[in-house]
């Protein structure tokens, strides 16, 4: 696992953020997801220096839209984000996570 996955693991695992629960590598149709919050439906991904590239640029749109089209949430942040401002990445995600429990707890409420 990079050093930046390892870094924002350490901050995620065990219900840490939220009381949450992270996976990591988690399979969404033929993709594999860096991390995912099921109960919230949310995937985040960490970019490194080969996402730079238009290549790589157009593979992640698609595996973006493959996962919202099933319902998820994407996060995206570079790896520099990571090392840089964890702590505005940590908040991003919990408001997310948060956001889209709260989602599915209506959607739910609401089904017959």
């Amino acid at each position: 696992m990079p050093s930046a996955e390892k870094r924002l693991w350490f901050f995620i695992r065990k219900r840490q953020l939220g009381d949450f629960h992270f996976r990591r590598q988690h399979t969404i149709g033929p993709y594999i997801a860096d991390f995912a919050c099921v109960e919230a439906m949310l995937v985040i991904e960490l970019d490194g220096d080969s996402h730079g590239s238009d290549k790589s640029a157009i593979y992640d749109e698609r595996r973006n839209a493959f996962m919202e089209a099933q319902g998820w949430i994407v996060l995206r942040f570079w790896n520099s984000e990571i090392y840089e401002n964890i702590d505005g990445v940590l908040a991003t995600i919990l408001d997310a996570a948060e956001n889209g429990a709260r989602e599915l707890a209506i959607a739910k409420s609401e089904r017959p």
